[in-house]
């Protein structure tokens, strides 16, 4: 695992990429404290579930749409729906008064 300081990331961003194409994570950190830490995709993560569970944590959070979700689990977007309500994670999410709102649009 390779470890880059923020100064570092400014000066060549490119060691994040370059240590993604080894199959290595890297992890940076700013005045000595990690805060982020990168994962390769693909073929860098090959325990089972493991990118399945990453996309439906991060699409839980609303941190990723669904498309993005599913390509990081490997899934296509009906595999990853059900993925999702395997693990009773709403796909589509309403605000208060959207539902309400949808109907009286029908009623019109």
């Amino acid at each position: 695992m390779h470890t880059l300081t923020d100064d570092d990331l400014r000066r060549e961003p490119q060691h994040l990429l370059d240590d993604a194409l080894l199959r290595e994570p890297a992890i940076v950190t700013v005045a000595g404290e990690p805060v982020m830490m990168t994962v390769p995709l693909g073929k860098g993560i090959e325990v089972p579930g493991v990118r399945p569970e990453l996309a439906a944590m991060l699409f839980d959070r609303e941190q990723i749409s669904l498309g993005t979700a599913a390509r990081m689990a490997g899934l296509s977007i009906s595999e990853m729906i059900d993925e999702l309500g395997r693990r009773g994670i709403a796909v589509i999410r309403l605000e208060p008064g959207d539902l309400e709102r949808e109907l009286a649009a029908f009623g019109d």
